[in-house]
């Protein structure tokens, strides 16, 4: 009886394996298609991303964002465009956000026990910013010391205020600003409003204005660079997406997208 028992066991442990045996396969090939996705630097599949960007980039990563999506198919990116002094703000207190950028260098190396490594993706620089027919005749920095100008500029804890600043102070150009904006864009919002006769913005956001102001270039020698590092939250819920997202940035795909809105090579 025994020896018949035991041929039932062996019997049936062998079906047991057999049957196991196609799911530990299909189990495998799950694991390579995951590796795989990991390796080309796809994004996790029914990741809700959350990015802190800096006011300048809103136009361009509204577009960017979509491509993303196209691209990585069960992938939701939301943007929140602030100045990144504000952005800053929002990381040191915890906000829910998976990946930052910012518009310089300095605002990102304040975050470091905050962020993984970072990686420029452009670059930028200012212009003078002017209503439509630049109707007081701007034609360079000095220009913008004249009392009856009326100069709005970004405040100098934001970057595109420290640059300002910069560039100002060593043209010896003496500004008083009618107001100090938040971001960038609120300063173009100014001198697309006719509240202000000029302004110092981006020479990606009068791209963006859509006709709606015009920018004076400032010589290289004159002007300044700004960078914009991109890089994960430690505090993301979705880390391994949020990482793939801030490596697509620096992607020919993303660079070609950044490029026609009128940022340079990082």
């Amino acid at each position: 009886m025994s020896t018949v028992i035991t041929k039932r066991r062996a019997a049936a442990a062998l079906v047991t394996a057999a049957l196991l045996l196609p799911l530990a396969a299909c189990g495998s090939d799950d694991d390579k298609s995951d590796k795989g996705a990991e390796k080309d630097g796809g994004a996790p599949q029914r990741a809700d991303l959350t990015v802190l960007a800096a006011a300048s980039l809103t136009d361009v990563f509204k577009t960017a964002g979509a491509a993303y999506e196209k691209a990585h198919p069960g992938t939701k990116v939301t943007f929140s465009f602030e100045g990144s002094q504000e952005l800053a703000a929002k990381v040191r207190q915890g906000a829910p956000a998976d990946a930052l950028v910012t518009a310089d260098t300095k605002t990102m190396d304040g975050l470091r026990s905050d962020t993984g490594t970072p990686t420029v993706i452009a670059k930028n620089r200012l212009v003078i910013a002017t209503g439509k027919g630049n109707p007081q005749h701007i034609e360079r920095l000095k220009d913008l010391a004249k009392g009856d100008l009326k100069v709005v500029l970004a405040a100098p804890e934001v970057p595109v205020g420290r640059y300002s600043e910069q560039i100002l102070a060593a043209q010896k150009v003496s500004v008083k600003p009618v107001s100090q904006e938040p971001n960038v864009r609120a300063v173009l919002s100014k001198v697309e409003l006719g509240e202000a006769d000029a302004g110092l913005v981006y020479k990606t956001d009068v791209q963006a204005a859509d006709g709606k102001a015009e920018g004076v270039d400032i010589p290289d020698g004159q002007n300044a660079i700004a960078e914009y590092p991109a890089a994960t939250l430690k505090t993301s819920k979705h880390s391994d997406a949020a990482a793939a997202f801030v490596k697509w940035l620096n992607s020919a795909a993303a660079q070609k997208i950044l490029r026609d809105a009128g940022f340079q090579k990082p």
